[in-house]
């Protein structure tokens, strides 16, 4: 976010006009929200929260729905659509996925605002850095980090993930899994990378320094 945060929320102003709207004008912007998130997750590449000052309602979805987030120590959240009447409807699949249903709970019912100590407990950030300073320092360090991944495993890993979460661990499950991992040993990528290994060398997909 630029400016003094991440981002207050959503639009109120809209949201007030929205009662003078039949509901097909409103569904259409909520489920634009719905699925600008679901975007968000699903992206093939990487994604990093950076975090600081308010990240309020509707941004906390934003983060919940990024691969990797930090935040600064002086950054605050909260789910406050309850406090407008409102319902925390279109992040709260991002949301209850990051920091779980007993969380969501307490915090989408309370309103409360909370820090990020309280953020990274529940898991709705990974972790937290000094100041904005370390906060863009710490984000060069990660993309570094990232761009050493491969860009096809990046992707193949972010969708195994979403299968595999919460699936028992049955015969499909090992069978899909076996594949995956089986595939990607005979890939471009796979091959590369531990041909780049044994050689002593950067894969092809790493920036030269």
């Amino acid at each position: 976010g630029a400016g003094p945060s991440f981002s207050g929320g959503g639009d109120l102003d809209y949201m007030r006009r929205a009662g003078g709207a039949s509901r097909e004008q409103n569904l259409a912007g909520t489920k634009a929200m719905a699925k600008m998130l679901q975007s968000l997750r699903d992206l093939p590449q990487a994604t990093l929260a950076l975090v600081h000052g308010n990240c309020m309602a509707g941004a906390t979805g934003v983060v919940a729905a990024a691969d990797i987030a930090v935040a600064t120590e002086s950054a605050h959240f909260a789910f406050s659509e309850v406090r407008l009447g409102l319902t925390p409807a279109t992040i709260s699949p991002h949301v209850v996925a990051a920091v779980g249903a007993r969380n969501a709970r307490r915090y989408f019912l309370t309103g409360e605002r909370f820090d990020a100590l309280e953020a990274k407990r529940m898991e709705l950030i990974h972790e937290i850095v000094a100041d904005e300073a370390a906060l863009a320092a710490r984000g060069k360090e990660i993309a570094a980090m990232l761009l050493q991944g491969a860009p096809g495993a990046i992707a193949g890993i972010k969708k195994l993930i979403r299968e595999v979460s919460g699936r028992p661990l049955d015969d499909a499950m090992i069978a899909s899994t076996a594949a995956n991992i089986a595939d990607r040993m005979a890939s471009a990528e796979g091959q590369e990378g531990l041909a780049a290994f044994f050689e002593k060398r950067r894969p092809n997909w790493v920036p030269k320094p």
